[in-house]
Parts: C-alpha cells; sequence; structure tokens
C-alpha cells in the first residue's frame, strides 16, 4: 500500500468514526487543540452555556471525546504546568471511569514531550474554585488532583452516548494558591479574557495586582504544556481507537 493509499484509508476511517470532540473551557485552550480530526468545544467558563451546546450536538458521531485544558490542583504536589490525566471524572456522588488505553497511551506520549503527567481523578463542578479552602473541601471529599468546570460534563455526554472518553488537564493555580476575584468575571461568553474588566477590576480592588501576576506567571506554564500537548489528541485518539 502507497503512503497516499494509506492516508485516504485513515481518511475514510475518520470519515466513518467521526472527528474528535475536544471540550475546552477557554479559546487559548482550543487553540492548542485544533487540528485536521478534531472539532473543538469552547464553553467560556459557563457549565450553563456547555450543557446547552452539548445538547446542540443531538448525539453527532463521534470517535472519542477529550476534556482538555487548565485545572486547579487539588493535590501539594502538583505545580504549575504538570498534567492530570484523570483515570476517572467525579462530580456529585458520581464517578466515570475514563478509556483506559486512551489514557495510557496519552500519559506515555506526554512524558515524551517533556511534561510531567500524573494519573487520578478530576473532581467536576459547577462553580470556580477560587480559593484554599474550596480546594481543601474538594480534595477531602473527592480525593481528586485537580478540578475544573468542563470534565463532568463531557463524561457525562460520552457516557450517554457511549463515546469513548479521556481527561487531559494541566495544572494552572495549585492548590497552596488562591485565584484573585477578578479571575472569575473576566472571561467572556466566547472564552476570551476581557481587558477592560480585568483593568476595571484592579481598579476596585487593586491588591489583586499581586495575585493576577502569580495567577498568569501560573497560567504561562500550564498553557505551555497545553501547547505541547494538545497537536497529540486527534492523531493519537484516531490511531488508539482505529481497531475498536
Amino acid at each position: 500500500m502507497t503512503l497516499v493509499q494509506s492516508r485516504r484509508r485513515e481518511a475514510v476511517r475518520t470519515e466513518a468514526r467521526g472527528p474528535v470532540l475536544v471540550v475546552t473551557g477557554m479559546k487559548r485552550e482550543a487553540a492548542c487543540a485544533m487540528a485536521e480530526g478534531v472539532v473543538v468545544l469552547c464553553s467560556g467558563a459557563s457549565v450553563a452555556r456547555l450543557r446547552v451546546e452539548l445538547d446542540r450536538l443531538h448525539g453527532r458521531r463521534f470517535s472519542a471525546i477529550v476534556s482538555f485544558g487548565l485545572a486547579g490542583g487539588l493535590d501539594y504536589a502538583l505545580r504549575p504546568g504538570d498534567i492530570v490525566v484523570a483515570d476517572a471524572v467525579v462530580s456529585n456522588g458520581a464517578r466515570h471511569e475514563t478509556h483506559e488505553h486512551l489514557s495510557g497511551a496519552l500519559a506515555e506520549a506526554i512524558a515524551a514531550k517533556g511534561c510531567k503527567a500524573v494519573s487520578g481523578a478530576i473532581v467536576g463542578v459547577d462553580e470556580p474554585a477560587m480559593d484554599t479552602m474550596s480546594k481543601a473541601w474538594l480534595r477531602e471529599s473527592s480525593r481528586a488532583h485537580a478540578v475544573d468546570m468542563e470534565s463532568h460534563l463531557a463524561a457525562e455526554y460520552a457516557r450517554d452516548w457511549k463515546i469513548p472518553f479521556v481527561a487531559l488537564r494541566a495544572i494552572s493555580d495549585p492548590a497552596s494558591r488562591a485565584l484573585p476575584p477578578l479571575a472569575a468575571k473576566a472571561l467572556t461568553p466566547e472564552g476570551d479574557v476581557d481587558g477592560k474588566i480585568v483593568a476595571r477590576e484592579l481598579l476596585r480592588a487593586p491588591r489583586q495586582i499581586g495575585e493576577l501576576i502569580l495567577a498568569g506567571l501560573d497560567s504561562r506554564a500550564a498553557f505551555g504544556s497545553l501547547g505541547r500537548c494538545g497537536p497529540l489528541l486527534g492523531p493519537l485518539a484516531r490511531l488508539m481507537l482505529a481497531d475498536l
């Protein structure tokens, strides 16, 4: 079989099985994952909006679903830029196991890219965990390594439609660090950071600037890891699931 024939055969398989759906909260996260054979859904950090957008898919065929983006750290051993490849997503007493074969392949590929990959649970929440007390409660109640606002809904959708599911999240704010209050207000519905809101909130409460600088440094490390790992999602998922 020639290279051209091989690529055509892979294209036919991808079309038959459907693209990989990547669920994110921010446009910058989405940009790290965009590639051929990948459909990206960005929630704008709104659980309500993500529910609506998932409902609009109406059971569209996907080969896999990936929750991808930043997460808050719950495990004190995790630093900004470390990647949690979830073995399960927990939320409101429910536990959704991830696809073991695909998760293992992603963890190996991430490590090969020079990122620290850790296996563990991710807890999904409907409101951001902004302070260390909230993170401590989530850690004790869920035994999870990280927290985000998209993984639990992506996991539910994958379960309902019987689609392989994985979650790959880069630690941004570690367990020992709180986020400035303006972080909960600065995202637009499209998933962008609104600079005007940031400036307005800093004028109202200038003491947030120290926390904002630290949060910026943490997110830089996290986005560096996402930039290295994002291009793996579509090709690796299709490769590992081709024979299933």
